[in-house]
């Protein structure tokens, strides 16, 4: 009977301890943020010679998850599926420069503006001078699917053709090859990433700067509308990051100037 008994206790025990690490690796999961970004888009998300996923989103991105005291994985995804992606829970977050829109809120939450944005047409030097509605009738105009641009074009260019691919990169490889007359991006990434490229030394930004309205006010990180603490949580680590200097040090890595 003590032999038995001993024996039911130690069952008992074992069965304990395992419930206890069993809830200890299920309070470590939750502690791991998953987070999606686009991955082609120099310079805020890109993959470096050496194969890693980098850029300002992504070291934004390490910054706010030191400051959390989270665990994070980043992990690049298609532009045209990230919102989908975000509520069929397959990551937490998307720190991808994502410009608030009142339709992208009817579907996610943002959280404050971490960023200020613009948008500018590029084009072959010598090419266009009226980059306006009317100036543009007519012309292909390239542009990444989903986007705010993509919005933009969509309603304000009814008199051009919208060519839309699922990467930025394979909107500048068309405008380099003359397949489409222009493109429509970020003023930054067309300014830093395209326009320093050596193939495209004979192209230039060109015409306003557009921001605002169908463009958004702003980028910031998109959330699950569900996630109300995670939100909370995300807020303050961006006005800590602002406050210590290390958004302005991650700013200084990839530009010469404020981006807000």
């Amino acid at each position: 009977m003590k032999k038995s008994s001993f024996s039911g206790l130690f069952l008992a025990s074992a069965m304990i301890f395992s419930a206890v690490v069993t809830t200890t690796n299920l309070s470590a999961q939750e502690k791991t943020l998953r987070i999606a970004t686009e991955g082609t888009y120099a310079p805020w998300s890109f993959v470096d010679n050496a194969g890693q996923l980098t850029g300002w989103d992504v070291d934004i991105a390490n910054a706010l998850c030191k400051q959390m005291q989270a665990k994070c994985t980043i992990q690049a995804q298609e532009w045209d599926g990230i919102i989908p992606g975000l509520n069929a829970r397959k990551y937490d977050l998307i720190v991808a420069s994502m410009g608030v829109t009142e339709k992208r809120k009817q579907q996610v939450a943002f959280t404050k503006r971490y960023k200020n944005t613009s948008s500018q047409f590029a084009a072959k030097k010598g090419t266009l001078t009226d980059t306006s509605p009317a100036g543009l009738a007519g012309k292909r105009i390239g542009v990444q699917r989903g986007s705010i641009q993509d919005t933009f074009l969509t309603q304000t260019y009814a008199k051009s053709e919208i060519v839309r691919y699922d990467k930025t990169t394979d909107v500048e490889m068309d405008l380099l090859s003359g397949r489409v007359d222009a493109l429509l991006a970020n003023k930054v990434t067309s300014m830093l990433g395209f326009l320093k490229k050596s193939e495209a030394a004979g192209f230039e930004l060109l015409g306003e700067e557009y921001s605002g309205g169908l463009l958004g006010d702003g980028n910031a990180i998109a959330l699950r509308k569900e996630d109300t603490e995670l939100l909370a949580k995300v807020n303050a680590a961006i006005d800590a990051i602002i406050a210590d200097g290390t958004y302005d040090k991650v700013t200084a890595k990839y530009f010469t100037f404020k981006l807000m």
